[in-house]
């Protein structure tokens, strides 16, 4: 005789959802965006479906929408016009620069969505790389200060939360440090505290033409900055380095390959933790729905929900438009 049976509790949609253990809530998204120079332009970004690099206007529009629908929040990535690009990204702390107007006319069309400028060079480099290149290498001091005048650059132009995703070694203690000189004691700080070196990003540095380019005299990738992904102990050592130094926010990336090192970050820590829906999953879900070999719909919602099922509490995708109307 059984008397313990586990699908008494599976029964029915509606006994389902009262036992349910997390939900996927609109509130749980952030968008992320790519900008360009120009105006009324939009580019569709082949390996992403759906996926558009847009002048200012256009994005001003699009975020309008994602207010509408309930995401509430959007990061921002800039497609750097080549002529702008050196070896000191002086151009990303630029008051009048692609990022800083973007998010003031952001902010002025949709004062309550929350902004958060991504903070790294490789956009601005001429080598496709996070940090600036000495002799060969990616020097962590001076790539942490220009990163401090990029994030206070970032929150002149009234951005919410700075999003350093670079991996340099102390980067958050000197974004934090110049921020609150500068004044911004409101300003949070994003840290992508566990960043790993993953092949997952190819149409993203497609998309912003941010690849470490084919040079013998610099670093052909970024694996000495961006964590070993045969590594799981040392993202908690990064993850409480960046507390320490006053990270508000935790950012693990990739995602769905990572599933692991979510939770075991959240038992480890109380801050909020988001994790990255990346181009590379986005683009796979997608090749794989176009030649109907998954459910388009059913994918996204079942793996966004599996974020919130290891832990994370924000969840940055591709998807959030598309699953915002799904939830609907």
């Amino acid at each position: 005789m059984i008397y313990s049976r586990n699908r008494r509790l599976r029964v029915n949609e509606s006994m389902r959802g009262l036992v349910r253990e997390c939900s996927l809530s609109v509130n749980d998204f952030v968008m992320p965006i790519f900008v360009m120079e120009g105006e009324n332009k939009q580019e569709a970004i082949a390996s992403m479906p759906g996926i558009f690099r847009r002048s200012i206007d256009l994005t001003v529009k699009e975020c309008k929408e994602l207010f509408s629908l309930g995401v509430k929040a959007v990061n921002l990535y800039m497609k750097v016009s080549d002529h702008l690009k050196d070896n000191t990204g002086k151009e990303a702390w630029n008051k009048d620069g692609l990022m800083q107007n973007t998010i003031k006319a952001i902010k002025d069309a949709v004062p309550e969505m929350v902004i958060m400028p991504d903070v790294a060079l490789d956009p601005y480099s001429i080598y496709g790389h996070d940090g600036i290149i000495e002799n060969g290498k990616i020097i962590n001091d001076a790539t942490n200060d220009a990163l401090a005048r990029m994030a206070v650059s970032h929150a002149e132009a009234g951005a919410d939360i700075v999003a350093p995703s670079d991996m340099m070694d102390g980067r958050v203690l000197a974004i934090r440090e110049a921020l609150e000189e500068s004044g911004f004691h409101d300003v949070g700080i994003l840290s992508y505290a566990a960043k790993y070196a993953s092949s997952f990003y190819g149409p993203f540095r497609s998309a912003l033409d941010s690849a470490p380019k084919d040079n013998m005299e610099i670093p052909k990738d970024k694996k000495t900055y961006q964590m070993d992904f045969h590594n799981s102990r040392e993202a908690l050592n990064e993850v409480f380095k960046d507390v320490k130094e006053g990270a508000d926010i935790i950012m693990i990336k990739p995602g769905l390959p990572y599933l692991d090192i979510v939770a075991k970050v959240r038992e480890a820590i109380d801050l909020p933790i988001a994790i990255y829906n990346v181009s590379g999953e986005y683009a796979m879900l997608k090749a794989a729905a176009q030649n109907g070999w998954l459910d388009n719909d059913k994918a996204i919602i079942e793996s966004l929900t599996c974020f919130k099922r290891a832990g994370a509490d924000m969840i940055f995708t591709y998807a959030a438009k598309e699953a915002a109307i799904l939830l609907q």
